[in-house]
This record gives C-alpha cells, structure tokens and sequence, in this order.
C-alpha cells in the first residue's frame, strides 16, 4: 500500500494497543514511524529494475524477521521515552504494527514474501487497490479527531475507525470471491481453455473489479461492476506476439538459466515466476519486452522492461533490464471508471496516447 495509508494504520494501531497508558501523539508518531519501516527496503538499489521489484518486499516483510526485531525496537522506544508504558505493552504494540503492514501489502496484487526466510513465494490476494480513500481516510479521521481532544473516551473514534477500515479489507475479500465466481461462470462458457483466473480491484476502490485469464494463446481481459445488470463479463483476447516464446519462459524455474530462450533467460524466469505465470513476453521494434499483467490494463502496464535488443545482424542482445512504464490516460480512465462504477458497461480506454517513462 501507498505510505501515507502504511502511516495511518500504524498510528491507529499505535494508538488502540497502548491505550491510556501512553500519550496518543507518542502512540501515534512510534505507529507512524514503525508502520513505514518494512518498506524502506525500497531504498536499496540493486543491479536492475527487475531485482528491485522482485527483491522488494522479500525479508522486509518477512514474519520471522519482524518478529526477531520487534524486543529491540520495543526497548529503544523505552530508551527515548522512559515511562511512556510498559515494556511488554510496546511490544505487542510493535508487533502488532510491523504484521499489520505486511498483512495489508499481502492484500495487494504486488506479491509479498512473508515467509522469508524459509520460503520466497510472493503471497497476494488483489482485493485492494495499492491506493483506496475509502480505507484510508477513515483511519485518518479518526486519528485525528482522538489527537484533538485529550479526554480518554475519545480514542473511541481511532477504534471506531481502525474497525471500519477492517470491516472495509473483509468486504473487498468478499467481493473478490463473488466476482471471481461470476468470472469463472462466464468462462466456462465462453473460453474452456483458460488455465489461470485473476480478479483484482481497479484503482481507488472495490466496486469495479479487473478479471485477467490466460490462456495457451493468449489472455484475456474484462470488467466487472456490482451493480452490472448482465452477470455475463465481457472479455477482449488478445493473442501472443509469440506463444512458444510464452511458453518457454513459463517453463523455466526462477533461478535456472537452461531454456530455449533467445537471452536473459534469469530475468525472464524471475518475472514469470514472480507474476504467478500471468505475464506478456513480446517483440517489439527489435526489443524484447515482459510485462506484469497485473499492474495496469491493457495496453497500459506499470512493469514493462526491455531484456534485449537486435543487433545490426538481428541477433538477440542481452542487455541491462530496463523498465518502460506505460501509464493510461488519467482523465480518461477515471471518467471511465466513473461511468462503469454508475453501471454504464463501456468499453476502458484503450487508445495509445499515454506516455512512457523509463
């Protein structure tokens, strides 16, 4: 999830833990500053793009390694602010944000790896957009209207919300499920050949719902509202550039480099196998490209990255990975949503003025 909502649950949980027995700013500064800490591991730069989106969230996000160093924190907190509560107190307090954050990342399509170090599968569910007011926001009400008053009785609203917003993550799981049945009904009808199905929530909110489905030829992309009349999901295909390309790079391990691939064959692997098989490998103007299909619509995708280039004898180049972000035409997508949000079943933007950035 975006910082700003990492800092608002850490302070909202800051402050229910310790309760009374800490002041609410304290409660709610140590929240903010421990709910940002996993995802600092951003920072680091490692050699390409695509080791950093795949390195991200790895130990950082780890239980066993959170919990290994939340009796630190929790004794440097009572180094800076002796008496501010009990040690025990601070520590469930600091567990209990450190999980909470990577629990809420779990939630989102990018992949988490809790279980480091004991296994590096990237956990994610997609019922929450990496930005949603409506999780947000609560949180931060209610922050602010307990730092306010001084009274104790108005913590209430900073429990209150933290509630509300918990209620929000078990009502977006819950639409999740219904659109993925609806999904899988339409498909069974329609597209038998479908091997993988991914529902995951379009931007800002858990109304309208992405589906992808791939296929040995291809994927297949559509939209789903709740309030949509017609339960039968409308899907786009869209083939492969190359499909033994595609299916080669699935059926590589992450760590192998024996493939008939034509280069990069590390960097293919890992992206594969960290998008759960739900990736586009392609041609392009002389470059090789792979796109996470999960972060973006189509043709928009926020990990596009080029891991080679034909040379002057139109012999593949392995080269550095770079990334080519595709984002869509904002005021036209947020119109779009808008209108499939009120029920009007149209066609997203699919045109290609956006703009790339490298």
């Amino acid at each position: 999830m975006d910082s700003l909502t990492q800092i608002a649950l850490g302070s909202a949980v800051g402050v229910a833990v310790m309760g009374r027995r800490t002041p609410a700013w304290k409660a709610a500064l140590a929240g903010a500053f421990f709910g940002t800490l996993p995802d600092l591991d951003a920072l680091i730069k490692h050699a390409d793009p695509i080791r950093n989106m795949t390195f991200h969230r790895a130990e950082s996000h780890g239980f066993f390694y959170l919990t290994l160093l939340s009796p630190l924190l929790a004794w440097l907190v009572l180094r800076l602010w002796p008496n501010s509560g009990s040690y025990r107190r601070w520590l469930l307090a600091i567990w209990l944000i450190l999980i909470t954050h990577v629990l809420l990342d779990a939630l989102t399509v990018y992949g988490t790896q809790l279980l480091q170090p004991f296994s590096d599968h990237p956990f994610e569910v997609g019922s929450i957009f990496i930005i949603d007011p409506l999780y947000t926001l609560p949180l931060l009400l209610g922050l602010l209207l307990t730092l306010r008053r001084k009274a104790d009785n108005f913590r209430r609203w900073n429990n209150l919300a933290l509630g509300f917003s918990s209620a929000y993550l078990l009502w977006g799981i819950g639409a999740q499920y219904h659109v993925k049945q609806v999904a899988e009904e339409t498909l069974a009808q329609q597209y038998p050949q479908v091997e993988q199905i991914l529902v995951t929530a379009t931007p800002f909110n858990t109304w309208v719902w992405r589906v992808l489905a791939m296929t040995p030829d291809g994927y297949l992309e559509g939209f789903y509202a709740l309030n949509d009349s017609d339960k039968a999901i409308k899907f786009d295909f869209f083939p492969f550039a190359d499909a033994s390309l595609q299916a080669a790079a699935k059926q590589i391990a992450p760590h192998q480099s024996a493939a008939p691939l034509p280069v990069s064959e590390w960097e293919i692997a890992r992206m594969a196998w960290f998008s759960h098989g739900f990736f586009h490998l392609r041609e392009e103007d002389g470059r090789l490209i792979i796109s996470d299909l999960r972060m973006g619509q189509e043709p928009f995708y926020t990990f596009n990255f080029v891991v080679a280039e034909r040379d002057a004898d139109q012999q593949w180049q392995a080269i550095k990975p770079e990334l080519d972000t595709v984002r869509p035409p904002i005021r036209a997508t947020l119109s779009w949503l808008k209108q499939r949000a009120t029920g009007q079943r149209i066609a997203p933007p699919r045109v290609a003025d956006s703009y790339h950035i490298e």
